[in-house]
């Protein structure tokens, strides 16, 4: 069968579509914005319908950009961000969009948290935070009555691209496991569960959940006008986000570990079997026999964009030099054996509520170069606060990383180090796209799992290995970051909130 898969990546600002052959090569790419809306503090939304232009935009100018025709996409795969909500109208008509930024539910989250957040992990290996589904569910409910009376069913981000493309309804496992909809291992509905969330009266606008592979529908009439597409092209039921980035960053066996270093620190482990006693944040399901547990926060890669954009956009302008290019540069001319600042990438969450990020144990004698390579640092010693909650007895040796991190070789290496893993980089720059399209690629038949199709499509270009004296350094600056972040806590907020003990733990948002 020869022909092309389309992935679709939408995150919380930006929507990419991208064109895949068989074997994973990456033919064309195309983006459109998505206009975040904050009409309240801590309100962070988008309309659906803007969305769903966003997407089939980005889908038309990706076919242009190849130019090749939509009868020749063999099918379509859809990855969004986690959580967040969606709500459509009987009529398919967006009422709100919640993405996974928005904090308005925090207090409420808290409620839940200390009340039943024991049970929802037991039943949903999952915990309550603010902008987790069933938990804005409930504030609609509450606080927004009238938009609940109208609301037909509840989507996630990706959910609302697959109905734009087939007029469906509907979800998939990952997505839903991923929100702490679903009892786990059974991946269905749960009456108990819901009634933990207090939404057991909402159950009717639950959408139905279909397998990530799975054929769910095909390109309607409309949508073949709007996107380019032909119509009746199959759509699959797509992939939450973080285990799409993972599949095409080239892991999908159990005993495998994710590092995606974007804006959100993603971390996730692979496994054959549910963790007796869960530990993480949230947990998903790739295919039908492979649980990913898995750890994330906003606390990555965004940290170095706040840095460019504050205090080096101006001097790379000047120059012509890309920004990031200048900060790789500066970092590797700091003298890594003398004493560092401490950063903490606690600028958009932190350990708990209130915490702040930033810079600590600074001295006059300091530089630019000692200041991005704290931050590179710091960002790393978060991802492997993360691995000790997944990994405590450090199982895994060995992991796939992706994101602006693995663009640098300096911040790869420091990864490495920090984290005492061997670290393998991807060939794909749009590993989300590339594992909606892998998703598709077996909706298409061309694949019999997600195995399968993840060792045809994608590749790994190198391998990076801790250095034993780099990672003795580290370990020691790992130390005081944590005391650092432990001594500052006292002052950012009380040691136990959301039902877990915050100074043990990093923060524990999932990605948008």
């Amino acid at each position: 069968m020869t022909g092309y898969l389309i992935g679709v990546d939408a995150g919380n600002t930006m929507v990419k579509a991208a064109l895949f052959d068989a074997e994973g090569n990456t033919l064309a790419v195309a983006s459109r914005g998505s206009e975040t809306l904050q009409p309240a503090p801590g309100f962070v939304e988008r309309d659906p319908e803007g969305l769903w232009q966003a997407a089939s935009g980005a889908i038309r100018d990706c076919l242009a950009k190849a130019g090749i025709g939509g009868a020749e996409v063999l099918a379509v795969g859809a990855a969004g961000h986690g959580n967040g909500l969606y709500l459509l109208d009987a009529e398919g008509f967006g009422l709100i969009g919640i993405q996974s930024m928005d904090n308005r539910a925090e207090t409420l989250a808290s409620q839940i948290a200390a009340e039943h957040g024991d049970e929802i992990l037991s039943r949903a290996q999952s915990r309550p935070w603010p902008a987790m589904t069933p938990v804005l569910l409930r504030w609609i409910a509450e606080n927004r009555p009238e938009i609940m009376a109208r609301a037909h069913k509840a989507l996630l981000c990706k959910d609302v691209i697959v109905h734009g493309l087939t007029g469906r309804m509907g979800s998939e496992v990952s997505d839903l496991a991923g929100a702490g909809l679903l009892a786990l291992p059974a991946l269905d509905y749960d009456d108990a569960l819901l009634r933990l969330y207090g939404i057991e009266g909402l159950k009717h606008i639950l959408p139905e959940p279909a397998q990530s592979d799975a054929v769910v529908g095909h390109v309607t009439a409309a949508a073949a006008r709007a996107s380019g597409l032909a119509e009746g092209t199959p759509v699959v039921g797509g992939l939450f986000d973080v285990l799409a980035s993972t599949l095409g960053a080239g892991t999908s066996h159990a005993g495998e570990a994710s590092i995606v270093a974007g804006s959100w620190s993603i971390n996730q482990v692979f496994a054959e079997h549910l963790p007796a006693e869960p530990r993480a944040l949230l947990a998903s399901v790739l295919g039908r026999d492979t649980w990913v547990s898995c750890e994330c926060s906003p606390t990555s890669a965004a940290n170095l964009e706040w840095f460019v954009q504050t205090f080096l956009a101006d001097e790379a302008k000047a120059t012509g030099e890309d920004p990031f290019a200048l900060c790789n540069r500066l970092a590797v001319g700091s003298d890594p054996e003398k004493d560092l600042p401490v950063f903490h990438p606690f600028l958009y969450a932190g350990p708990v509520p209130g915490a702040r990020g930033g810079f600590s144990a600074m001295g006059a004698w300091h530089s630019r170069g000692d200041m991005v390579r704290a931050l590179y640092e710091g960002v790393a010693f978060g991802h492997r606060a993360h691995f000790e909650i997944l990994d405590p007895d450090r199982r895994f040796r060995c992991a796939t990383l992706s994101g602006g991190a693995a663009k640098s070789e300096l911040w790869a290496q420091i990864f490495a180090d920090a984290l005492g893993m061997t670290l393998r980089l991807s060939d794909c720059a749009e590993t989300g796209a590339r594992g909606a399209a892998i998703a598709a690629a077996i909706g298409a038949g061309l694949f019999a799992d997600f195995n399968d199709a993840t060792q045809a499509m994608a590749r790994h270009v190198e391998e990076i290995t801790p250095c034993p004296a780099a990672q003795a350094q580290l370990d020691a600056r790992y130390r005081r970051w944590c005391a650092y972040r432990d001594a500052l806590g006292a002052a950012w907020a009380p040691p136990k909130v959301l039902g877990f003990d915050a100074r043990q733990t990093q923060e524990r948002t999932s990605h948008g």
